[in-house]
């Protein structure tokens, strides 16, 4: 199969690609487990993507319940390098509105019952996640939505993720304090997809779409599911503007990503160390280093 270099990860709302052409879908089975949904690959104007619903077809999965580590060794067992993920978040900020987008460039782990790193059983790596979202893709992204030219449309160039595991949303007193340690956004999913994407030396950024403004702001209601999908499914269409112009650049230029070379001073364990069943496991991500 023809190395797939770029991807798109479908959030809340966000299940398909329009303008997909000559699609067709893939079933991977992962030592993981199975993805999300079957991947879906096609062209966007002569680009080759693939396609992945975060929540699969219907939004049948829990956030806890994404296959975080399946989905992110399937794409890369596909050749990708470079990672769209788009994501319904609430903001933390007065001005991060609904129906606006978010380019973060940080994340705090709130999460509690999720595996985070695809080493263990006989591999240790330890990856540097100090800027987690590659820099050069979040630029890109942004220069995208700049060819765009959405009417209306803002768009907010870096700021702090929550990831909370949900799936409640978060009470009062918890959003507060995520506001009071300067976040800007709260969501339930980029981690520990951002990090298994830097351990996979895949770059990886995320266009964030606002949907409410979680519960601290006294002059809105709570956000609710019916409020944050509705402005999630409004802004959709803008979102894939974006990601289209964004496939534009990446296939005309893609930029050089530090995330490509994450493992190279990451890796303690000796690829010959490792048990075979553990570097086979691991081969998608180990393969330059073998």
């Amino acid at each position: 199969m023809q190395k797939i270099r770029f991807a798109i990860l479908g959030g809340s709302g966000l299940y398909n690609m329009d303008g997909l052409q000559d699609r067709h879908e893939v079933t991977i089975d992962t030592p993981f487990g199975a993805p999300s949904d079957a991947i879906t690959i096609g062209t966007i104007e002569g680009v080759q993507v693939a396609f992945l619903a975060r929540h699969g077809r219907g939004h049948r999965l829990l956030p806890t319940e994404v296959p975080y580590r399946a989905n992110i060794w399937a794409l890369k067992s596909l050749g990708v390098d470079y990672l769209l993920s788009v994501s319904a978040v609430g903001s933390l900020r007065e001005d991060m509105a609904p129906r606006h987008m978010v380019l973060p460039d940080q994340y705090i782990d709130m999460t509690r019952q999720r595996v985070n790193t695809f080493f263990g059983d006989g591999a240790v790596a330890h990856i540097s996640l100090a800027q987690p979202v590659c820099a050069a893709l979040s630029q890109l992204l942004a220069d995208a939505f700049d060819d765009a030219a959405l009417p209306e449309a803002t768009l907010h160039r870096g700021g702090t993720y929550v990831c909370i595991e949900g799936p409640a949303f978060s009470t009062l007193a918890e959003s507060q304090l995520y506001r009071s340690w300067g976040a800007s956004v709260i969501g339930m999913t980029n981690l520990p997809e951002a990090r298994l994407a830097r351990e996979a030396e895949i770059a990886y950024a995320t266009l964030a779409l606002v949907t409410d403004f979680d519960c601290w702001h006294t002059g809105h209601a709570p956000v609710t599911a019916e409020m944050a999908i509705g402005n999630m499914m409004h802004n959709a269409a803008g979102a894939q503007q974006v990601l289209r112009a964004a496939l534009r650049r990446l296939a005309a230029q893609a930029p050089v990503s530090q995330a490509h070379t994450a493992l190279a001073q990451a890796l303690v364990t000796p690829a010959s160390a490792m048990p075979a069943a553990t570097r086979e496991k691991l081969m998608p991500l180990l393969e330059k280093y073998v």
